[in-house]
């Protein structure tokens, strides 16, 4: 396999984390969002929407969307699963990955922030766009989580909503906001123990800058 990513990117991050609990080894190809090479025409033959990441499997197909990946992962490496057997609990687990994949990313990413800008707002008011997106999410998802059992989002081993959470909590860190979420800073400790996160972080990538 073959993940075409970049080292900051958090949907990136997600593929990473669920290649690693899976075991699966994959050949890292980084594409610079800064310099804009996602935009170039040979990942534009890969992905016509020009998003990381995209994965390239052993058989020539190639998959976008994080999260279809990784429900494709969990489809042909079954172990261990990444969503529980009971469909309420799977019902749930895809719910918080949902806010993050659907309503806080694509809200404070690189390419809504720039057009942000680009319509005259100025960085402060960038900054505050994604800070107040970040918050209302992991709010939403921090009562979400509240009563279920730990040490991890849903129970006693990491979920699909873990693989979101994580690294949208780095997102979080990275935009200045105050963490407030003890449940949801309790499952990253309880993650970041394990090797498959440890690997996935974007300070030990290759293109790490």
């Amino acid at each position: 396999m073959i993940l075409h990513g970049y080292f900051r990117s958090t949907a990136s991050w997600r593929v990473r984390i669920a290649l690693g609990l899976k075991g699966q080894e994959a050949v890292q190809v980084s594409h610079h969002l800064r310099k804009g090479e996602h935009r170039l025409p040979a990942f534009l033959a890969l992905n016509p929407q020009g998003h990381l990441p995209a994965l390239e499997t052993d058989d020539g197909h190639v998959l976008t969307q994080s999260l279809a990946i990784i429900e494709y992962l969990d489809e042909i490496l079954p172990e261990p699963a990444l969503l529980p057997i009971d469909p309420v609990q799977r019902a749930k687990v895809r719910a918080v990955a949902q806010i993050v994949a659907c309503d806080i990313h694509p809200v404070q990413n690189l390419k809504v922030l720039q057009r942000l800008r680009d319509l005259g707002h100025g960085e402060d008011q960038v900054q505050e766009w994604a800070a107040k997106t970040i918050e209302e999410g992991l709010d939403a998802v921090e009562t979400l989580i509240a009563d279920q059992p730990g040490p991890f989002a849903f129970g006693d081993t990491p979920t699909l909503a873990d693989i979101y959470i994580v690294p949208q909590l780095g997102n979080a860190r990275r935009f200045g906001v105050e963490l407030r979420w003890p449940r949801i800073q309790a499952l990253e400790a309880a993650c970041m123990q394990l090797d498959a996160f440890k690997a996935a972080a974007p300070s030990v990538q290759p293109d790490a800058e």
